[in-house]
């Protein structure tokens, strides 16, 4: 495991140089923050859980602890068992979503809550608490738009291999088609700021959110950074959520729509290739044939070459016209994004007139 920096001691100096930390490194938190009277930084904790009694209460408190200006909010996905009122008596606030699957927690989460910094956890006692202001205190004073927390240890710790080997098979897929360097795209243990917050679709269910999210900073090009943290075990009693065959297929499913919204001329060249080297592979005899003959004597083979090369016209085409598209998205994207804090400051401003 590893040891909690020394910096993330929770003496009262170190408290206060944190909260003038996320005051002035970051100039899109300083306007939200100065708006206001006390200057006071926002900070919110926001823990998705389902079934997670056995643990909860004391994710909460571990948090509080290392964060004691921070909201603690956990968002109960339709628990079964008592997870809300544990975690109402371990001292968060508690809200509740009954669509099933993080995705829309996560939706519910960033549309709801209302702060300048935002840290994400699992409630399932796996990502270590006292590195949260590690993360924090990295995304304001490199002025970052995401910290992702990757996980040490993640193939020791999942439990299963199929989840292992599905980590390490995932991360460089996801490397291959989006270009981003990121070590842990599954990672849940993340610090965002205001402005990424606001501005992220949220388009996804399930456990696929976390590749949602790393797409979205990576087709924005946000400033991003990874930091190793210690991942640990479940607690003794509860079980994990994932299921390695039913995920693993969501996951991919993502990553498929997701080339295809972001990378369309990757996705349909591939499609157009793939077609193209089809009809040239049957076209072959038929040509060789009629270079010796003269004669086409298979002519269904010669119509159908003729279609699917066709179709792979169109398919280019379709990723040629769709490539514009998709730069156009990410224009408005990139400018939404921009908007943001400016819009939140003007609406304060109108709302103190």
């Amino acid at each position: 495991m590893h040891a909690a920096p020394a910096s993330l001691s929770r003496s009262a100096p170190e408290t206060a140089a944190l909260a003038q930390a996320l005051a002035e490194a970051a100039p899109h938190l300083r306007r939200s923050v100065q708006d206001r009277p006390d200057h006071a930084p926002r900070v919110a904790v926001l823990l998705p859980c389902l079934n997670e009694e056995i643990s909860i209460g004391k994710v909460v408190r571990a948090f509080r602890a290392a964060l004691p200006q921070a909201r603690v909010i956990v968002f109960d996905n339709g628990s079964t068992d008592n997870t809300a009122p544990v975690a109402a008596a371990a001292g968060a606030e508690v809200v509740a979503e009954p669509r099933r699957g993080k995705g829309n927690v996560v939706r519910r989460m960033f549309a709801e809550v209302e702060a300048d910094v935002y840290l994400m956890a699992d409630g399932d006692g796996t990502y270590d608490a006292a590195w949260a202001p590690a993360l924090v205190e990295t995304l304001t004073r490199e002025r970052l738009d995401m910290v992702v927390g990757a996980r040490a240890g993640v193939s020791a710790n999942a439990h299963r291999t199929g989840h292992a080997l599905g980590n390490r098979l995932f991360n460089r897929l996801h490397r291959l088609l989006f270009n981003d360097a990121f070590a842990d795209v599954f990672s849940g243990y993340r610090a965002f700021s205001r402005r990424f917050v606001k501005s992220f679709p949220a388009a996804s269910d399930g456990f696929e959110i976390e590749t949602e999210l790393s797409v979205h900073a990576g087709l924005l090009r946000l400033p991003v950074r990874e930091m190793e943290t210690p991942y640990g075990p479940r607690a003794q009693g509860s079980a994990s959520k994932l299921r390695s065959v039913r995920d693993g297929a969501r996951i991919l499913k993502t990553m498929a729509i997701l080339v295809k919204e972001t990378r369309p001329m990757l996705f349909f060249g591939a499609l157009a290739g793939a077609t193209a080297a089809l009809s040239l592979a049957l076209a072959a005899p038929i040509l060789r044939d009629f270079a010796l003959t003269g004669l086409v004597p298979r002519l269904p083979t010669a119509v159908l070459c003729t279609g699917l090369a066709l179709i792979a016209s169109l398919l280019f085409a379709c990723g040629l016209i769709l490539d514009s598209l998709a730069r156009a998205r990410v224009e408005q994207k990139r400018m939404f994004y921009l908007a943001v804090a400016e819009r939140e400051r003007e609406a304060r401003i109108g709302g103190a007139r």
